[in-house]
């Protein structure tokens, strides 16, 4: 499992951002279902060919981060 901090506290924008970032660079992603805590904690799930992507922007852990089974670094670095 891969793990990626984003950000060192909740914050909405940051979560909607990354979310489009994944859309837009991973080829073949599947955007699954966005789930919402009680206390505003979000997750939004993605598939890339049966590996699970999470995108987190949680209250309880106080960060936005993703945790992915497939490495994704190369889908973001510069030419």
């Amino acid at each position: 499992m891969y793990h990626y901090s984003i950000c060192t506290e909740p914050d909405k924008d940051i979560f909607s951002r990354q979310c489009k970032a994944l859309e837009k660079h991973i080829p073949a992603i599947v955007k699954g279902s966005l789930l919402e805590d009680v206390d505003g904690s979000e997750t939004q799930t993605y598939t890339v060919n049966d590996k699970k992507i999470t995108v987190h922007n949680s209250y309880y852990i106080g960060a936005v981060y993703v945790d992915s089974e497939i490495e994704l670094e190369h889908y973001f670095k510069k030419n």
